[in-house]
């Protein structure tokens, strides 16, 4: 089989629960590995450059951006980020699985950049959860419960685009959705043409 990893684009709305299911997944799946992002922001207590993000100023940024080197980019409150593809490419290039975390729309600037990559959004199975795990947290006024409600609503209408959705009424069932969809990609005639090409030609 094939040893180059797989990119796996993960979104989904606020209360969906999406970091809940990764963690979970890279638990029970030693080879995932998390993409690193690049950002203009400055270094938060405790964070480390390569480990947390990677941390450039605007102008090195720009520069990256400009070269192509980023799979996709934005700017949040004055900031920069962006998916840097000399990371993910080296990740994947190593035969590890890299799961992006991402909204909507630098999903779907990925997959333009990278068609290959296997998009899963993770879903609520009630649209009633999304307001209620936002008051869950507590840390939002009403006002951004509201607003990040119809926010969530506007991603929903964005999964059509992806290759699988993932329901998320358990967060360990979650996992194991995500896990089955890695090893029935890895599992694709298309992802192993080397490996039938070898045995063709009596390789190993």
């Amino acid at each position: 089989m094939e040893k180059k990893g797989l990119l796996i684009v993960v979104s989904g709305p606020s209360g969906a629960g999406k970091g809940t299911v990764l963690a979970h997944t890279a638990s029970k799946y030693p080879n995932l590995k998390y993409s690193v992002s690049v950002t203009t922001r400055a270094p938060r207590d405790k964070e480390v450059d390569g480990v947390n993000y990677f941390f450039k100023t605007e102008e090195e940024f720009q520069a990256m951006k400009k070269d192509g080197e980023f799979l996709e980019c934005k700017s949040v409150y004055g900031k920069s980020y962006g998916t840097p593809r000399f990371y993910v490419e080296k990740q994947l290039g190593e035969g590890y699985d890299v799961v992006l975390e991402i909204d909507t729309e630098g999903a779907l600037e990925v997959k333009n950049v990278y068609p290959d990559c296997v998009m899963v959004f993770i879903s609520p199975a009630k649209r009633s959860t999304i307001e209620e795990r936002l008051r869950n947290r507590s840390t939002e006024s009403e006002e951004q419960i509201k607003l990040r409600t119809q926010s969530a609503l506007k991603e929903l209408k964005q999964a059509v685009f992806y290759d699988y959705i993932v329901v998320n009424e358990d967060a360990q069932q979650g996992a194991d959705d995500i896990i089955s969809i890695i090893q029935a990609e890895k599992c694709k005639v298309k992802n192993n043409k080397k490996f039938i090409d070898d045995l063709i030609l009596g390789g190993k």
